[in-house]
């Protein structure tokens, strides 16, 4: 990495900025705070010659990062999450947190564990689904709370899905409780409106912007949203040298604490979108599920549940969750169709929109069926 003689750590907060500049000699050459605005921070870092400045992940790191380097600085994103010297230390503050932040920089940028954020395109057009999730989990807890109140009154709403819930309950509730539950009914039906409207948005944004995401929805049990979420999460394929390194960014694999001889089994990271990840999760439900088709990845996963044991279930589901995200990957970055059994001698070689030779044909197979 280049040398600056400037390095700057920036301690991100909601309402102001404390940060810290060191000089060449590793001296603090200026401290302050700054207010959270684009406004204030190019007052302040406006006037420095190009420097390397830390911060860290957190809600406006993606802004705050862009808006440095429009300035001519080098913007190094800290993973929070690996930052034990600043969130252990016992005389934790703002002011110290930015000086640490400068001076690992300054030492060696890994220690800071960097990430890179996703482009605003991408962002924004991430921001449909999400949205879509926050109108899901909000009618989700409206349906639990009407199912709540009838049966407190003696009765139940019978089983419906989200879709119709609110036709379901308008016939069976008691007198008493139209008064209190007419309105949120209405509300539950807009929100139900709405999420419909969303759905309509993803599928007109995967046709029109992200036309990949067809192969990726070819594997049974994976939807629109699922595909979009993925490609918008990981942006492009190449960014991995190898489909294997997938699960690891989504938080899919098993942390590890190795010592000596010790080396116990650990529950999985969950580093990453947690979105994303709790849509191949479902995902794998569906395909280990009763309705869920007959495929190589189901066959390995029943595999693992018939091993048994205490979670078997679990432990199946996360795992070909875990191979899913390698697939999905797979055939993102060749172009591929899935097939559901791969090995098969009378799969044709060539069921793919681009063309492509036995041996690579060969290659790809041996990807989709490792583990």
């Amino acid at each position: 990495m280049k040398e600056y003689n400037t390095v700057i750590g920036i301690d991100l907060g909601d309402k102001k900025h404390h940060f810290c500049v060191l000089n060449e000699s590793a001296e603090i050459e200026q401290e302050g705070a700054v207010t959270n605005s684009q406004a204030g921070l190019k007052r302040i870092f406006g006037g420095y010659e190009p420097s390397l400045i830390a911060i860290e992940t957190g809600t406006h790191s993606n802004w705050v990062s862009s808006l440095l380097e429009k300035l001519g600085h080098t913007v190094l994103v800290a993973n929070a999450r690996k930052l034990r010297a600043i969130y252990s230390n016992e005389r934790k503050c703002d002011r110290l947190d930015a000086e640490m932040l400068a001076r690992l920089a300054r030492s060696d940028p890994k220690l800071l564990s960097p990430i890179t954020h996703r482009g605003d395109e991408a962002q924004t057009d991430l921001s449909v689904i999400r949205s879509r999730d926050s109108l899901v989990t909000a009618r989700t807890q409206l349906i639990n709370h009407v199912r709540g109140v009838v049966k407190s009154h003696g009765e139940r709403v019978r089983l419906a899905s989200a879709a119709s819930f609110h036709k379901v309950a308008r016939e069976v509730l008691p007198g008493a409780l139209r008064p209190a539950l007419f309105p949120v009914l209405e509300i539950i039906e807009k929100l139900t409106e709405q999420i419909k409207e969303f759905d309509r948005d993803i599928e007109r944004l995967s046709k029109d912007k992200y036309p990949e995401t067809e192969l990726l929805r070819s594997v049974p049990g994976v939807g629109p949203i699922t595909a979009l979420c993925f490609v918008l999460t990981l942006e492009t394929p190449e960014r991995f040298t190898t489909s294997r390194n997938v699960p690891a960014y989504i938080g899919l694999v098993p942390e590890r604490c190795q010592s000596g001889d010790s080396d116990p089994q650990k529950r999985i990271t969950k580093c990453g979108s947690t979105h994303l990840r709790c849509l191949l999760v479902s995902s794998a439900q569906y395909i280990l599920g009763v309705h869920g088709p007959d495929t190589q990845l189901r066959q390995w996963g029943e595999r693992i549940m018939a091993r048994g044991g205490a979670n078997a279930r679990k432990r199946a589901v996360v795992a070909v969750a875990r191979k899913l995200s390698v697939i999905l990957h797979r055939l993102w970055e060749s172009g591929m169709l899935y097939k559901p059994f791969p090995n098969a001698p009378e799969e044709d070689a060539l069921n793919s929109p681009t063309e492509t030779g036995p041996e690579r044909t060969a290659e790809l197979t041996a990807a989709l069926v490792a583990t």
